[in-house]
């Protein structure tokens, strides 16, 4: 079955937003698409709206001006078919690791499923993540990069056709991200999850992404240049790093950002 190439199809949008020195535009004229099944990767400087995109995309906002459509409908707010993750974990600290994914899993498929088929759900997205030894543990008793693989686990349990991740490993020390990585990196092989990330990491984007968007500057920021990142997969890094094409993709994405899009940060 050939994958919908219009599978999240943002047309000309624009957002604004009120302050109180008058409006402010974060985003300008994006027009862009994501495949059923792609993985795309949102970088560029702080501020150049990538988190908005992403909010607009989760349904968290409404724009300005413009339409965001989810296989061919409308995305008028927020919907179980498109999960987030976000930097911070947004674990409920008093659950445990079970508890917090049942959780989502029960608010979704609570009202036609048997509490069974809900342990099971819940059960297998711990699994999924390598997590199952630690289901009776508190957020209190686990470390940074177990947090965030329950809030993977949590978004994936209720089977999302779009997983939105907001830098989910942006706080996290960089051998735990590398791992984080990898296992990202196997899941969407196993699940063929269509994909948003958002990163500042250009390695990152490169290693994980089957489409790089890369942002102007902002205010008023647009898509300066979307990069098609042809590698095969399974990837693994430590192959990669030497390879020419890997080469090739991050030194196109530097370029960019730190040629074309120079961001002179404001002296203290």
């Amino acid at each position: 079955m050939v994958n919908d190439p219009k599978y999240i199809d943002i047309q000309g949008v624009e957002q604004r937003f009120k302050t109180a020195r008058g409006p402010f535009t974060a985003l300008r004229d994006i027009r862009l698409t994501v495949a059923k099944g792609e993985f795309v990767a949102l970088i560029g400087h702080s501020g150049c709206g990538k988190s908005t995109l992403l909010n607009l995309i989760a349904g968290l906002t409404r724009p300005t001006q413009g339409v965001l459509l989810c296989a061919d409908k409308e995305i008028a707010g927020p919907g179980p078919e498109r999960a987030v993750v976000f930097q911070n974990h947004s674990l409920l600290p008093w659950l445990t690791c079970f508890e917090n994914i049942h959780l989502g899993v029960e608010r979704v498929f609570g009202d036609r499923e048997t509490r069974s088929q809900l342990r099971q759900r819940t059960d297998a997205a711990l699994a999924l993540v390598g997590l199952a030894h630690a289901a009776h543990k508190r957020p209190g008793e686990i470390s940074g990069g177990m947090k965030q693989r329950v809030g993977i686990a949590r978004a994936l349990a209720m089977e999302p056709k779009v997983l939105l991740m907001d830098e989910p490993f942006g706080a996290l020390d960089a051998l735990t991200r590398a791992k984080l990585q990898d296992e990202l990196l196997a899941i969407v092989q196993k699940t063929r999850s269509t994909v948003v990330m958002v990163t500042h990491d250009v390695d990152e984007a490169v290693l994980l992404s089957d489409k790089i968007v890369m942002m102007t500057n902002g205010p008023a920021a647009t898509i300066g240049e979307v990069l098609t990142v042809n590698l095969p997969r399974p990837r693994r890094r430590v192959e990669l790093a030497e390879d020419r094409h890997y080469v090739m993709y991050r030194k196109a994405v530097i370029d960019f950002l730190y040629t074309r899009q120079a961001h002179v940060e404001k002296a203290a």
